[in-house]
């Protein structure tokens, strides 16, 4: 049975972030029904040792290599319900330190002939200290959990301003994290003084974390950056020389501004694309990546 074909004529007939919501909604519910949670578990549950890995020297065992990325449940709504659905990890977010409700909608547009999404959700939060209490109430998490963080939109423009906003986010969620992604590259936001690409502004606010990891001194939780597809050469080039004194791991990659080769009639929509034309780019950053940090650091492609 495929459950994807089952789902996708219902949910394709509803306006796009109605049918997320709905979506995650459900998840949600699921979560809190656990006869039906424990069985919906075993059917999607796959193991096979050949999939396993510890990552990041800390013995964190992904049992396999198929997460789901942040954009999804930003709130850390639906995390049990996810987890039955046989992922390796789950990442939440992102996650800004206040509460935002982000861009006007209509907000997510579905290219059906390009099997794309473009969005332009603008980060919406219900804010850290939300998400931390949410989280507080779960009894442990049954597979890795990554938090994706991003700063609040409109709570400044400078770059102290941006560090801190992240900083605040850390701080308040890092006793419910396995990891962290930095998002760095997000096309849905506002302009600011910030620049990641710019080697000071990156070490910046990548030492204010690492310093802030210290002070807490409740283990190492690993730091990531999530990179755009759209950094030329240099750019990718600069954020690596930077990054490699400071982070454990990267994630290749955001979507793309690109619009090359769409055919489907809401491809001039502003916003970030995803999907099946973004394969073949995400692919290419993954090995320049790889092939630029010699192999040193997990990436999640």
């Amino acid at each position: 049975m495929n459950i994807y074909k089952l789902l996708r004529l219902p949910l394709f007939r509803l306006e796009p972030e109605r049918a997320h919501s709905y979506v995650l909604a459900s998840l949600e519910w699921l979560g809190e029904q656990p006869e039906l949670r424990d069985a919906i578990a075993g059917f999607f549950r796959y193991e096979d040792l050949r999939l396993e890995q510890e990552l990041f020297g800390l013995k964190l065992k992904f049992r396999n290599p198929v997460g789901l990325a942040a954009g999804f449940d930003k709130d850390a709504r639906a995390v049990k319900g996810l987890a039955a659905l046989g992922f390796g990890f789950l990442e939440v977010g992102s996650v800004s330190a206040r509460p935002s409700e982000g861009n006007l909608r209509p907000r997510i547009f579905r290219l059906e002939k390009d099997e794309a999404i473009i969005n332009r959700m603008g980060i919406p939060s219900e804010g850290a200290d939300r998400v931390a209490a949410r989280l507080a109430k779960l009894e442990g998490h049954p597979l890795p959990l990554g938090i994706n963080l991003n700063f609040t939109t409109g709570a400044g423009v400078g770059r102290e301003e941006v560090i801190q906003d992240y900083l605040c986010s850390f701080q308040r969620l890092y006793s419910y994290a396995d990891y962290f992604a930095i998002n760095l590259s997000c096309p849905n936001l506002p302009e600011v003084e910030f620049d990641p690409t710019k080697p000071e502004d990156l070490k910046a606010l990548l030492q204010s974390l690492i310093e802030e990891r210290k002070r807490l001194g409740r283990g190492p939780k690993p730091l990531l950056i999530k990179l755009s597809p759209d950094l030329s050469e240099t750019e990718l080039d600069q954020v690596l020389g930077v990054a490699q004194r400071y982070i454990d791991g990267f994630i290749a990659v955001n979507t793309t501004t690109s619009r090359e080769g769409l055919r489907s009639p809401l491809a001039g929509e502003e916003g970030g694309l995803s999907g099946r034309p973004l394969r073949a780019r995400a692919t290419e950053v993954v090995a320049e990546v790889y092939k630029k940090t010699e192999g040193r650091f997990p990436i999640i492609g």
